[in-house]
């Protein structure tokens, strides 16, 4: 993903000399939460039946710098990009980069804390392009979901996204967000894996997905960097284009997931990707053919899907960069589904 790529690049240096990556969870060098001033429990959110996610940047890479309060309101989850690795096999942690302008910790709990009161859900992500977090035994889950029930305490995070693009074992993962499940009830967990890896349901990510699905928030697929890919119905559709999105996003329909566990994730400008954007009116297109069967392309889907999530987008920094097109035209033709 180019916008993840370029950042590891841009992002300001720590004062220990370390940078903070932009899209590596892991490279940061930090020292993890503070023990000693917890945050109070985060509250079980309320996830809109349909629901506009976007990822924050935890770092400079070009777009627009943002506090998190300066998230527009349209978006319902708010993913804080990304998680650094610590030395313990699957433990992370998260430190703030100096360059997005926050005074201390407690600033940015707080806002956190007002994005929750006006009804918003904010998780902590893990991966991102070349996020190297690895769960693959019981030590490794364990220590994951130790470090994740920890930091939701510690900052007052609703949940996790997984965003890891580098392998996932679906065994342990679902063991691991199991665990977080089991001292956080009321967790949100979304997911965002690339195309290649929701095109069957025997695959790692997928299986992780059907694994947890009682308690799946929603998967929000990258339907970008993709290259062409075939659809439900087997034929071969190209990135960029309504037919895309949803033969696509039937595949993982049919394999098992609940409309409201599946959004269609794209990239918010041309400059958030490689390839594969599409404007705020293809998505739209997209939502209403998977939905309402009306607006599709060549394609069909055997059935509408009112239950249907919603969208994603990288990131809301790129949105923001371009003019806020996708919080105000996807956003606001989200939260007008059926």
């Amino acid at each position: 993903m180019r916008g993840r790529l370029s950042a590891g690049l841009a992002a300001a240096a720590l004062a220990s000399g370390c940078l903070v990556a932009a899209g590596p969870a892991g490279t940061a060098g930090a020292t993890g939460p503070t023990p000693h001033r917890p945050a109070p429990a985060p509250r079980a959110a309320a996830v809109p039946a349909h629901a506009l996610t976007g990822y924050w940047q935890n770092f400079d890479n070009g777009a627009k710098v943002q506090k998190l309060k300066d998230v527009d309101d349209a978006y319902d989850i708010i993913a804080v990009a990304f998680a650094d690795t610590t030395g313990k096999p699957g433990g992370v942690t998260f430190t703030l980069d100096p360059a997005v302008g926050y005074g201390s910790a407690a600033d940015f709990k707080a806002d956190i804390k007002a994005k929750q009161t006006a009804g918003k859900s904010v998780v902590l992500s893990v991966g991102g392009e070349k996020g190297a977090v690895s769960v693959g035994d019981d030590a490794s889950a364990r220590n994951f979901a130790d470090s994740i029930n920890g930091l939701m305490d510690e900052y007052g995070f609703d949940g996790v996204d997984i965003d890891l693009e580098n392998g996932l074992n679906s065994t342990y993962m679902t063991q691991a967000l199991k665990a977080v499940h089991a001292k956080h009830p009321g967790v949100v967990v979304t997911m965002a894996p690339q195309t290649i890896d929701m095109l069957s349901p025997q695959n790692e990510y997928f299986k992780t997905a059907l694994g947890i699905k009682d308690f799946l928030t929603v998967v929000n697929t990258q339907f970008y960097n993709s290259g062409a890919m075939n659809g439900c119905d087997g034929k071969v559709y190209s990135q960029g284009t309504v037919d895309f999105l949803t033969a696509l996003a039937c595949t993982q329909l049919q394999g098992g997931l609940a409309p409201s566990q599946v959004g269609l994730g794209v990239p918010a400008s041309a400059r958030a990707a490689g390839g594969g954007y599409v404007s705020p009116s293809v998505v739209n297109a997209a939502l209403d053919c998977l939905t309402a069967g009306r607006n599709c392309g060549s394609f069909k889907p055997p059935r509408t899907y009112p239950g249907l999530r919603g969208a994603m987008t990288w990131s809301t920094n790129w949105d923001a960069a371009n003019g806020g097109g996708f919080a105000s035209e996807v956003g606001g033709h989200v939260h007008q589904l059926p």
